[in-house]
Formats: structure tokens, sequence, C-alpha cells
């Protein structure tokens, strides 16, 4: 049975690299981007929104194999602050005026994962605490010269140099990188035989 990454974000594979490694399982595995629409939809809350689009996102990769022996694993991450959701920013100027928002504030991180698996589908969310430091001109300067707020959820990478602006994590790391590995490995061992992997 063939694992295929229905996302083309590099944290998402070097993560589902790591877990097959860490099991002794063949790492590897087909990376075929889902193209979907990652529109909120009205009154939709964060939490719903990432595990729509992580169900979204799988079915349809698993439209492209139909007949295919293959597990599919789709995910999305936002981050919500005061119920709102803070998806990549557009440009530097959107990622600053997002970070500040974020400044010396808790805000949850939440990552949705689907896994299917034929006719078997198992989806979760998995949502984290995040605290970032109070952030000055300076700091924020020196980050959003990096380049590496563009193409991340709140406009930050907490295992790049994002985690500089970072005080606490309450809960799973993975899950704010971008594919919690403990709730993948139980999706996996769920819908697709022989993927029991202790977590």
């Amino acid at each position: 049975m063939r694992v295929v990454l229905a996302s083309r974000s590099p944290r998402r594979v070097d993560l589902l690299r790591q877990l097959l490694d860490e099991h002794g399982v063949p790492d590897t595995f087909d990376v075929d981007p889902a193209d979907v629409d990652e529109t909120p939809l009205a009154g939709e809350s964060p939490r719903d929104m990432v595990l729509r689009l992580a169900i979204d996102k799988a079915a349809a990769v698993a439209a492209r194999h139909v007949g295919d022996d293959i597990v599919v694993i789709g995910a999305d991450t936002t981050v919500d602050v005061d119920g709102e959701s803070l998806g990549q920013p557009a440009d530097l100027e959107e990622a600053a005026a997002r970070l500040r928002r974020l400044s010396g504030r808790t805000q949850w991180v939440h990552t949705g994962v689907c896994v299917m698996a034929g006719a078997r589908t198992a989806s979760r969310v998995e949502s984290t605490r995040v605290t970032m430091v109070p952030l000055t001109d300076e700091l924020l300067g020196r980050y959003l010269a990096t380049g590496e707020s563009l193409g991340k959820a709140g406009a930050y990478a907490v295992q790049g140099e994002g985690a500089m602006l970072v005080t606490r994590v309450a809960g799973s790391m993975t899950a704010v990188i971008g594919l919690p590995l403990g709730v993948l490995a139980d999706l996996l061992g769920e819908v697709a035989s022989g993927w029991n992997l202790p977590r």
C-alpha cells in the first residue's frame, strides 16, 4: 500500500518521513498536492475550517487515484486569534500586521488531518496553544528580513527563525509545524491495514 501526501509543504514532507523512519517503515511516499479553495466559509470556526480542508484535500487527491492501493494524507493548519483564522500572509506588509496582532499574546494553532484508504476515512483536529513574546520593532524587522513569514500560517515558523518569537508551546509541536505525528499515527491505524504505529 503506497502513501500519498496531499501537500507540497516541505515541513509536512519532513514530518511524514520522520514518522515512517521512527517506526522502521520504508519512507518512500508520493507527494501529490491538492488544489482546493481554502477560503473560510461564512461563520466557520478555525477548527471546523482546518478539518474541512484536510478532508477536501485528501478527497481531491484520492479521486485522482481511484482503484489504486493507496493511503492519502491531507492536512491543513491555521492560527486562531480571537476566533479568527490567520492563514498565510500575501506579502510582508500583511505578515507584519499579523505578527503585531499576535505580539505578546497566546493563540491557538489548529491542524486538521485526514487519512483515506479506499472507502475508509478518519480525521481529527489537534489544537496547541502558542505564546508569543512582545515584539519590538527591531525584533519584528529582523524576523521579517528572513523572508520566513511568507507561506506560513500566522506569518511565522516555530521550527525555524520564528522560534525566537515564541516563549511557550503547550501541546503538540508537530501540530504547530503542520502535521501532528501522534494523531497521524492513530489515524493510520484506524483506516490502513498494517499501519498500526505505536505513539
